[in-house]
């Protein structure tokens, strides 16, 4: 797995892409491409149910791949950025808003406590060594 050099890239590009869970399930939402870096910036969650509140679950399944620059690390494995959050009734919820990095093959994954009632939005760029 190759760690692209994000100095001479070929493209960034801007995009946002909306989900709703649609199923209490673990759902992958983003799988990262060979050659290309994402740059995740923002994860904003709405519980569009009008009475109840539903549990979040986000996660990074990171593909095993070598670091620069760290010593101790684990390459692989699921990691969660958020873990059961409840998010009120006809709340938003941001789950990130400081941006990271996800490498290629890995995969972001997000869960819903109740089917259809949280709407995700994910901010990001993609950034395209090829």
């Amino acid at each position: 797995m190759a760690n692209p050099n994000i100095v001479s890239v070929s493209s960034i590009k801007g995009e946002s892409v909306g989900y709703n869970l649609t199923s209490t399930t673990t759902t992958t939402l983003l799988t990262v491409a060979s050659d290309k870096i994402i740059k995740v910036n923002r994860i904003t969650c709405a519980n569009v149910d009008g009475t109840n509140a539903a549990d979040l679950s986000i996660s990074v399944v990171k593909a095993n791949f070598t670091p620069d620059g760290i010593d101790n690390f684990d390459t692989s494995g699921t990691f969660f950025l958020a873990k059961t959050i409840s998010v009120p009734a006809d709340a938003t919820l941001v789950v990130l808003d400081t941006p990271m990095y996800l490498m290629e093959g890995d995969v972001l994954k997000g869960g819903a406590g109740a089917a259809s009632d949280l709407d995700l939005v994910i901010s990001y760029e993609s950034i395209d060594d090829a």
